[in-house]
């Protein structure tokens, strides 16, 4: 498309982007009866709170029987399933949830970690003109902010950098993002702005000025949101699980019961796969959120059952913190293929990525050394640092679910947006859409489950202005109370119990994973002598691991390493030579004999193996040496 007609096209759909706005903005979200948001919040906020041990839980799926059965049974403990599970719980529902692994153990621990409205996406509606994708956008966007609201400790506003090396693409980027902000409205994060080329390398010192016959012109800032995924997934359930919800992780279905008359599907047969044990869970409705597997759960229930699914892979990758300044985010818009490349700081080290290929469902997904290559290839054309495939600390991959409604009579209605449908009577499936919009996602869920169940909730949904646990009354300087009244309390190498300082990274790393939780973390780090750092170089302690087995459902090393910390993803190394100590800790609070311990260790290393850091990679020094 020629260059004029582009720019033609960004002004004439900024006229329909602004009616549009204004059309979105009269009708704003349904607002839910006070006592419900109310009592929900109070027990949510409540700083003496603590959730329901494991056991407890699932004694309350045990306990449901046909005569009285549950309102809503989850499937999948991701961040659509667990906000299904909050949304209904907090509508006075009673609410169970099962995970055949851990919270967030697929897709939803695997993101780019963007709270995000889309920017590809608008550029898409532009130039196709097509007002369904712009509503989209505009969705996206309503519910970025609030994402970010309802989680202040573990999301954040994130600027990120749009390198010009031609004067018409300064102008093309500062339209597209200016239009970003107009269509963003009042749930704007902050203004996009243009820098100088000079402005630009002092903000991102690796910035290449140079590059494949080109200077740089300048760059647009724009800024969207970033959150740490896998907690932000373990909040949800924790705040279900306090809304009254009974969530539990290591626990698979295994098969459906029906109404012997009707054909409805009224339960699930469920096993603990920590226990082995096998018993029925009854409910009203089954809500399928199980992602990436949504299909296998359908074709048990119906081994006709059309295919929804059309997977994708998504490959980051991690390098050390040099690679980009703290605070500063760089866009690749078009790598060689078209595709759009991130690089983001994030928990002090560089996130890169992603890729989008077809792929084949698995559990323990793996990168391809090509997609690898493919990511290094993309940012070392815009970087003046040598890019070496070395320096890869950290690489996975993580599978999307592209929708395709089951209803429709072709194939290309693949679809970022999520698909809800009752394809058999009594079982619900919610697929596809993206992380940001988890909320509205389940609340479209939880809507199609009362209408299939009859069912008689105490209010509308309340989540839209809902905070999650460890969020309400947390501010950015909540972690200086932490590193003035705390010590971290160590044991040395020869037994001997010595104080240390409660570090500034240290108090800064609990107040955004735990909010105003990490007091908690701290008070175990200091009369437990447990604040030992886990891995050189990270600020996670050995307090993490005994609070979060006592309070996050943390039933696993694997549990630990990848979703309540983040050590596997942010350095693989660092995690294999931090497993042996966490298992130690694992073992005291969970009492596993030594055959459980080894058997903790075997998996840990196996899960580690498909993250191909520099280390496990199999590869031929080429390019990235």
């Amino acid at each position: 498309m020629a260059p004029s007609i582009r720019l033609r096209r960004l002004g004439a759909v900024a006229a329909v982007a602004g009616g549009a706005y204004f059309t979105i903005l009269s009708n704003p979200p349904i607002a839910a009866g006070d006592r419900g948001l109310t009592n929900a919040k109070r027990r949510i906020a409540d700083p003496n709170a603590a959730v329901p041990a494991r056991d407890v839980q699932e004694s309350a799926l045990i306990a449901s029987s046909a005569a009285n059965p549950l309102d809503i049974l989850v499937i999948g403990g991701g961040a659509t399933g667990c906000g299904v599970a909050l949304d209904a719980a907090t509508r006075g529902l009673r609410v169970g949830l099962v995970e055949r692994e851990d919270f967030a153990s697929g897709t939803s621990s695997r993101s780019t970690k963007l709270i995000h409205g889309g920017v590809r996406y608008l550029e898409k509606a532009v130039f196709n003109l097509d007002y369904g994708q712009l509503k989209l956008v505009f969705h996206a966007l309503e519910e970025r902010k609030q994402v970010i609201q309802n989680a202040p400790h573990l999301c954040n506003a994130l600027p990120c950098m749009t390198p010009c090396f031609s004067w018409f693409e300064a102008v093309y980027y500062w339209m597209g993002l200016k239009m970003y902000d107009l269509v963003a409205g009042r749930h704007l994060l902050h203004l996009s702005r243009y820098y100088s080329a000079q402005e630009s390398v002092e903000l991102f010192p690796t910035l290449a000025r140079k590059g494949n016959d080109r200077s740089l012109k300048g760059t647009v800032v724009y800024y969207d949101g970033q959150m740490n995924d896998s907690r932000l997934n373990v909040a949800l359930a924790c705040t279900a699980a306090l809304a009254g919800a009974a969530v539990v992780n290591h626990a698979e279905v295994i098969s459906f019961l029906r109404d012997d008359g009707t054909g409805r599907i009224i339960g699930a047969r469920i096993r603990n796969n920590l226990s082995g044990n096998e018993f029925d869970t009854y409910a009203k409705v089954v809500v399928n959120a199980a992602g990436p597997f949504c299909d296998s759960v359908r074709l048990m229930a119906d081994k006709d059952a059309k295919q929804m699914i059309c997977p994708s892979s998504g490959v980051h990758i991690v390098l050390p913190d040099y690679y980009s300044p703290e605070g500063m985010g760089l866009i690749v818009p078009k790598t060689k293929d078209g595709r759009v490349i991130f690089m983001l700081p994030w928990l002090g080290r560089t996130v890169a990525g992603t890729t989008d290929s077809n792929t084949s469902i698995t559990m323990l997904p793996e990168p391809h050394e090509d997609e690898i290559e493919f990511i290094l290839d993309a940012i070392s054309d815009y970087l003046n640092v040598k890019v070496r495939r070395t320096d890869v600390l950290s690489a996975w991959s993580g599978i999307r679910p592209l929708a395709v409604d089951p209803r429709a009579k072709s194939t290309e209605s693949i679809s970022r947006d999520h698909v809800v449908c009752e394809d058999l009577p009594g079982l619900v499936t919610i697929t596809g859409g993206k992380w940001t919009t988890y909320r509205s996602m389940a609340e479209d869920a939880v809507n199609v489950a009362i209408g299939s169940g009859k069912l008689s909730p105490a209010s509308k949904c309340v989540t839209y202005n809902l905070q999650l646990i460890g969020a309400d009354g947390w501010d950015p300087a909540s972690f200086t109370v932490l590193a003035q009244q705390y010590v971290r309390m160590k044991t040395s190498y020869g037994g001997k119990v010595v104080p240390g300082a409660m570090d500034t990274a240290a108090a800064k790393h609990l107040s955004h994973a735990y909010g105003t939780f990490a007091e908690r973390v701290a008070a175990i780090a200091q009369n437990e002598n447990l604040g030992k750092r886990l891995a050189h170089g990270y600020p996670i302690l050995e307090a993490e691991v005994a609070y979060c087995a006592r309070h996050e459902y943390c039933e696993s090393a694997v549990d630990f390493i990848a979703r309540r910390s983040r050590l596997a993803f942010l350095d693989t190394d660092a995690a294999r030579r931090a497993v042996p100590r966490i298992i130690e800790i694992l073992a005291s609070e969970h009492e596993w004999d030594k055959s459980t311990q080894n058997q903790e260790l075997q998996k840990a290393q196996e899960f580690l193996e498909t993250f191909k850091s520099s280390r496990n990679a199999q590869f031929h020094d080429g390019k990235h040496k």
